[in-house]
């Protein structure tokens, strides 16, 4: 009998409890642990297994599961003794910035002191301690929610020693979606205000932190190193180009296929690889996005399930606003075939407004493109960048956006079918008339960058060739 699925169930304790389907990527616990790193960052789309693995970690090392080695029987971290001996013997913090998706740099301050202030209320009782001084206790006292930066950006490290001295032993700290935050500044405008503090914070708790054993962070892209690492040295980033940990996050083809077995749905194999199959990390291919494999299994219909978990503001917004260059390569895309781009997996989001490369590289961070081929440094003139062939991920991706883009024109698409029908007849006259109806009502979509639209009047042209061919594809 195949096994129930649990949609959107994030706790490993829980997948395990209760015997939900899950595969197994314990693995990624050695691998990890053997790389020796002091502190990890990983870059993976949503939805990829982050948040349930960083679950899994937890609950693998923190001194609060010490004794479920339950959790883990029949998994294959379990099988070597020397991992069995670590299970439940480090203190832990884990925290998430998932939910950190405020509009203002005040509310995001205070909604990341809210998740800290929260540590500080789950260890309570570290400062019941006889070794407590009144400095410490002082210090516990002013973690708040309305907290002064100077306290609130080094709360994590003073509670990584608080922890150090009660269990005498460094700290593990597992930051999950950390770019959550960066994201929103960028999109609502306070991007500046927001890098100073982030900085300060993870400067002080994974660089200057004598305490911290290991970290783990992870997120959807790598936020450039000038921003919020410059002073990281220790920092080892494993982005979608990487092949570390390239089949823990994900779905293979082989363990895809099998869970159709189970599921009595074999005959479905070339169908699902069409819809999600596609995806890359680093030199292993036929990776699949396990949020739509596990829908798919649980009603056994294909759907946009992973391009619909967000409101892809972020990308919507680059392609409305980005220049001529950016739209005429996404026509490409949308047509199937591949375009050519540097890529620098850096991402400076104060350089995504009109920088083509920037765009190319947050779209496949994201996972909505993929790698076909790339050149060496090897292989091209000293001085230059070399190029990567790119490509929409698979099926569901290229339906999403073209679900996106004639979002855009909803509010006048009775003129606009109309505009494709003249177009298809060669009415110039009627094309004429409905174009300026359309216009009217949609030229703000794709003229609202820095620069005015007398300086960039092709944007909103543009937008509409795309819609044009979303149309035309139907």
């Amino acid at each position: 009998m195949a096994r129930t699925v649990g949609i959107g169930i994030q706790s490993f304790d829980k997948v395990r409890e209760n015997q939900y389907f899950y595969i197994d990527k314990t693995s990624f616990i050695k691998e990890w642990w053997e790389s020796g790193d002091d502190v990890t960052l990983i870059t993976r789309p949503r939805r990829f297994g982050k948040t349930l693995n960083m679950s899994m970690v937890e609950e693998f090392f923190s001194v609060d599961y010490a004794g479920r080695g339950d959790l883990f029987e029949g998994l294959s971290i379990w099988e070597e003794e020397k991992y069995r001996k670590m299970q439940g013997t480090y203190p832990v913090i884990s925290l998430s910035f998932a939910s950190v998706k405020e509009r203002d740099y005040q509310a995001t301050k205070s909604r990341i002191c809210q998740l800290i202030t929260d540590l500080y209320i789950k260890y309570s009782f570290v400062r019941k301690s006889d070794w407590m001084t009144e400095a410490d206790k002082d210090f516990f006292d002013s973690v708040s929610t309305d907290m002064p930066e100077v306290v609130a950006t080094i709360a994590i490290y003073k509670l990584s020693n608080y922890l150090y001295r009660y269990y005498g032993k460094k700290v593990i700290i597992l930051l999950d979606e950390y770019d959550t935050p960066m994201q929103e500044a960028y999109v609502d405008g306070f991007w500046d205000e927001l890098v100073g503090f982030t900085r300060s914070m993870f400067n002080s708790a994974f660089k200057t932190n004598p305490w911290l054993e290991r970290a783990i962070m992870t997120g959807i892209t790598r936020v450039s190193k000038e921003s919020i690492f410059s002073d990281l040295n220790n920092l080892k980033v494993v982005t979608t180009t990487s092949d570390e940990y390239a089949e823990s996050f994900g779905f293979t083809e082989k363990e895809v296929f099998n869970a159709l077995d189970e599921y009595r749905l074999s005959e479905k194999k070339k169908e699902v690889k069409c819809w999600y199959d596609g995806f890359i990390f680093g030199s292993h291919e036929d990776i699949y996005n396990p949020w739509s494999i596990l829908n798919y299994l649980d009603t056994g219909k294909l759907a946009t399930y992973w391009a619909n978990t967000s409101s892809n503001s972020l990308v919507g917004k680059l392609l409305r606003e980005g220049n001529r260059r950016i739209k005429e390569k996404f026509e490409i895309l949308l047509k199937g075939e591949s375009i050519q781009s540097p890529i620098d997996e850096q991402i400076v989001y104060n350089q995504l407004d009109g920088n083509e490369r920037s765009v190319w590289s947050l779209f496949l961070a994201s996972g909505y493109l993929k790698v076909l081929f790339y050149e060496s440094y090897l292989d091209i003139p000293e001085g230059t960048q070399p190029q990567y062939e790119l490509a929409l991920t698979n099926f569901e991706v290229r339906l999403m956006f073209q679900n996106m883009i004639s979002s855009w024109f909803s509010e006048v698409q009775t003129d606009y079918n109309d505009f494709v029908q003249a177009l298809l007849l060669g009415d110039k006259k009627a094309m004429n008339a409905y174009m300026n109806r359309v216009a009217l009502n949609t030229f703000s979509y794709f003229d609202t960058g820095k620069r005015p639209s007398g300086e960039e009047p092709e944007r909103f042209y543009h937008g509409f060739v795309l819609g044009l061919i979303v149309d035309l594809q139907r």
